[in-house]
């Protein structure tokens, strides 16, 4: 596809990442060939039905460019968000940089809830058991992996 503005004027390195459940940072870098006074704005659309919505706190650089967007309440039952970012200059056009995202998958969980062991006297056999991470919605239970690693002392 052919975007319009200068070449090398969109974002790059675009990256988001949700964390603590249903908070959400995303960040990106200007573009490399970027004039010096464009500022970039962020916008998602958690499904084709809703509004698009502009980020209502924008991480910014030294210099004021807006570089990143903080979110809170991050709903993740959507399967697809859209992301744009587009910017704007004095001197020229600025190409926009979109993504669609699921949200699931830049999600850094939290540990498991209530992780017990109970061991036998004679030590041999122990019964370890924990419950899902915190993480909205939690319907599928059965997506979860777990990892024990046992160290005797």
């Amino acid at each position: 596809p052919v975007f319009a503005g200068m070449n090398g004027s969109a974002i790059e390195n675009f990256s988001c990442v949700i964390y603590n459940v249903s908070l959400m940072n995303c960040t990106w870098q200007a573009g490399r060939d970027a004039p010096g006074d464009t500022q970039y704005f962020l916008y998602w659309q958690n499904s084709r039905y809703d509004d698009a919505m502009e980020c209502e706190l924008y991480i910014k650089d030294e210099n004021g460019r807006n570089t990143g967007c903080r979110f809170q309440n991050v709903n993740k039952e959507t399967d697809n968000t859209y992301f744009l970012v587009n910017g704007s200059s004095n001197n020229s056009l600025i190409q926009f940089y979109d993504e669609y995202i699921q949200l699931y998958e830049i999600e850094i969980l939290t540990p498991p809830l209530n992780v017990t062991a109970n061991c036998t006297g004679d030590s041999s056999s122990c019964i370890i058991t924990w419950q899902p991470p915190r993480t909205s919605p939690v319907k599928k239970r059965k997506c979860f992996e777990y990892e024990i690693s046992i160290h005797n002392k």
